[in-house]
């Protein structure tokens, strides 16, 4: 599994001692280290983070290749930083990995993703990459790179106002980019059919991914937010329409999806650029952004199923090419029949604005 990423902060030597002192003491509970002038180095002893600096630190930061290769002969860790404007540049940062350095930072002026994606795929593995960047929005393009991303980032020169800044690059470290990459396991549980009823027209969503699913992976989906029904892809092969595995067809308009973090949404809030979670048969999910939602008006049916002495229900298009996901296979929604299993998930408690708050008192029929 790939190591978390770090979060590190470039202290401004140029401050006062009052509030570099402050400065360093709110740093060292979000940052795993903290890159310091050498005279400041003895004074951070204990607090429990990583220092970086040209001596007495334990990362070493080093001018170039030559004392990179030194200051390993010592067996401490080392550090560069290379500034990336063109491709020559790209060849340093890939003779600084040769050279042993065992972080380097990443300084792109220009913020174009190509270089960074370039040294992502020669120097990872080799080296620990870490980008100097100014926001939280340049953090997330370096972080999800290639799928695989840096190894961590560094905030440069944050003042004890612009702590916020480093929050928002937490967060962003965090959950973000940690949570979308690492596969989470939820509850998965069969659910027996009791019923199928046919319905007249409704407006139903199919939601388009910027993904692509396979058999057993779909959307969680109900009418009850505390009982969601695992909803297959449009992956299964049909005579007569093309596989679309970037889709689930996943209901009317107002069936609750479960979204990552835990929250749940209504099918109508989703759109361009939000966040769905995708679910697999043995409860494995991860997070995808929507291209787009298309409303059409559908024949819809309604499935109700026992599920922990609960019945929960899911509407969908009454059609053959909607699924639910079996622990076998995947059943069509025209061929359930009373006794069937399908799965879902199930959760106590009730929802305010999609948050679950098991102490209130909410009745979903």
């Amino acid at each position: 599994m790939k190591p978390v990423r770090e979060l590190w902060a470039r202290i401004n030597p140029s401050l006062n001692v009052e509030e570099k002192g402050r400065l360093i003491e709110a740093a060292s509970k979000l940052c795993q280290a903290c890159i310091l002038d050498p005279v400041d180095v003895t004074a951070v002893k204990g607090l429990g983070f990583k220092t970086a600096s040209a001596r007495d630190a334990d990362i070493t930061i080093v001018e170039d290749l030559k004392e990179a290769k030194e200051a390993k002969k010592t067996g401490g860790a080392t550090c560069i930083t290379v500034t990336v404007k063109s491709r020559d540049d790209e060849a340093s940062v890939a003779r600084a990995a040769e050279a042993g350095a065992d972080y380097i930072i990443l300084r792109c002026p220009n913020w174009e993703v190509i270089p960074i994606e370039n040294i992502i795929a020669s120097v990872h593995g080799k080296s620990r990459l870490l980008a100097l960047i100014p926001d939280a929005g340049k953090a997330r393009l370096t972080l999800e790179a290639l799928e695989i991303g840096v190894d961590g980032v560094v905030v440069e020169n944050p003042t004890s106002k612009g702590l916020q800044q480093v929050n928002e690059v937490l967060k962003t470290v965090k959950t973000r980019v940690e949570e979308k990459k690492t596969a989470e396991r939820m509850t998965i549980t069969p659910a027996e059919v009791i019923a199928s009823t046919p319905l007249g027209i409704g407006a139903r969503v199919c939601v388009d991914t910027c993904d692509l699913m396979k058999q057993g992976e779909g959307m969680l989906v109900g009418c009850q937010s505390s009982s969601l029904f695992l909803v297959q892809a449009e992956v299964y092969e049909n005579p007569h329409v093309e596989p679309r595995p970037f889709r689930v067809n996943a209901g009317p308009v107002s069936h609750y999806t479960l979204t990552p973090g835990g929250k749940t949404r209504y099918l109508s809030e989703l759109g361009a650029g939000k966040d769905v979670l995708i679910v697999d048969r043995e409860g494995m999910s991860r997070a995808a952004n929507v291209c787009r939602v298309k409303v059409e008006w559908r024949p819809l049916i309604l499935v109700e199923a026992l599920c922990q002495e609960r019945v929960g229900k899911v509407i969908v298009q009454n059609a053959e090419t909607i699924r639910f996901v079996t622990r076998e296979g995947s059943k069509s929604v025209t061929e359930l029949k009373p006794g069937d299993e399908i799965l879902a998930h199930v959760e106590e408690g009730g929802r305010h604005f999609g948050t679950l708050v098991k102490e209130e008192t909410v009745i979903e029929r």
